[in-house]
């Protein structure tokens, strides 16, 4: 792999030459997307490099994946597609390799500034699902709700618990979120449920798989075989009104309180980019039935945070968790996924459910954090059980590596009053 990259790259950029996450961006207002990778402050325009001929290897040479609106078809390619791609734009980006270095013409076109795109969703999302994977959240919850003689239900030890959330309200990094209205449950004073903005509007810290290639419906996806089917991670913030859920879960599961917002961050770290930073898993207990059995079971060590910052202040670091805290893998939330025979396709996202960890500042909600609202936060004189408008979260997640970071960028949202 090459160390270092022609370009100026800071020890403490997300994207060295180690990286090269995959997104897609406009480089002008009227520009037609297309796919990029980032380097250090500049965004790699890979329709460029693709029409300049560089992509020559056997599965990418005359494919026009790279000259799409999306990542979609590129994904679908699968892992060695994905590998050669890697291969080619690292020897392109080192600094021993004259083909882009010393082109002034090609690097003038190819070479963007990060601060002067756009960036979007960087692919067609057919269908979201959220899964439920920290144990530690897990037994928050269940504390919260039903107590400590059933905090985790019985099969959660089994299952990768999930629901099915909406592919179309999956936003960037950086779009305002709506305070949701809707139905919130009875109060003391009033037997009738209250109807009306959120009242307990919160974040979750998550991260979510992209899927690559897809199965066919019917033919599940081996376990051992799954993380040739996910293109990559990013990270998430599923928007959650609390209020709401809590009413209308029972006995379907998450709708309204989910399917307002929930946002990703622009660029998509590959497997091959985290590989360095793989670790083991919690132990699972007890064994997971045969079907989720892994050879090898493996996390990544992504440090996250999560800042909160209200109108007109200073941010503040609510919540330091990590990626290793997840009880079950990303590999076995995608092989459950499939194992009813249900056909996952390109550009799905799975999300992994809110990361908490064991001690106090690693929760990764504020209905932890605050304990459904029992114990207010405190941001530098200002107090908080829930989000309030005009409040932005921002997450952050990097891996650190031996002089260079692996990170993810930024995924942020500012809540706005309700309509």
């Amino acid at each position: 792999m090459a160390a270092k990259s022609f370009i100026d790259v800071s020890p403490e950029s997300d994207f060295p030459i180690q990286n090269l996450p995959y997104g897609v961006f406009k480089p002008e207002p009227a520009s037609p997307p297309r796919p990029g990778v980032a380097i250090g402050d500049f965004v790699l325009d890979l329709s460029e490099i693709s029409s300049a001929g560089l992509f020559s290897g056997p599965l990418l040479n005359g494919s026009d994946c790279f000259n799409q609106p999306t990542l979609n078809k590129f994904m679908a390619m699968g892992r060695p597609a994905w590998k050669e791609a890697r291969a080619t734009i690292q020897k392109l980006l080192s600094e021993s390799e004259p083909t882009l270095r010393d082109n002034a013409s090609l690097r003038q076109e190819a070479l963007i500034p990060m601060s002067k795109v756009e960036m979007l969703v960087p692919m067609t999302i057919g269908d979201y699902t959220d899964f439920f994977s920290s144990k530690h959240h897990a037994k928050n919850c269940g504390l919260i709700f039903r107590g400590p003689e059933n905090a985790i239900n019985l099969n959660w030890y089994y299952i990768p618990i999930a629901y099915h959330g909406r592919a179309s309200s999956v936003v960037i990094s950086g779009t305002d979120i709506v305070r949701p209205r809707g139905q919130g449950p009875p109060t003391p004073n009033s037997p009738s449920p209250y109807f009306g903005p959120s009242r307990k509007l919160d974040f979750e810290l998550e991260m979510a798989a992209v899927v690559g290639p897809g199965n066919e419906l019917g033919k599940p996806i081996d376990v051992n075989n799954a993380s040739d089917h996910i293109f990559g991670l990013v990270l998430m913030n599923d928007w959650s009104a609390r209020d709401i859920q809590g009413w209308e879960y029972v006995p379907l599961g998450p709708f309204l309180g989910k399917s307002f917002g929930t946002t990703i961050s622009p660029w998509i770290v590959t497997l091959d980019a985290l590989e360095p930073f793989a670790c083991g898993v919690p132990e699972q207990d007890p064994p997971p039935l045969p079907y989720l059995a892994e050879k090898t079971s493996k996390n990544y060590d992504i440090q996250l945070e999560v800042q909160l910052k209200p109108a007109g202040q200073e941010p503040c670091v609510v919540a330091k968790s990590n990626f290793n805290h997840l009880y079950w893998t990303v590999t076995q939330q995608l092989a459950h996924h499939t194992i009813n025979g249900c056909n996952l396709r390109p550009g799905d996202l799975l999300g992994t459910g809110t990361i908490s960890g064991p001690e106090p500042d690693s929760v990764g909600c504020l209905l932890e954090k605050t304990w459904n609202g029992q114990k207010p936060l405190s941001l530098n004189g200002t107090s908080r059980t829930f989000l309030e408008d005009g409040d932005e979260v921002i997450i952050t997640g990097v891996c650190k590596g031996n002089g260079y970071n692996v990170g993810f960028g930024t995924c942020s949202g500012k809540i706005l009053p309700s309509i």
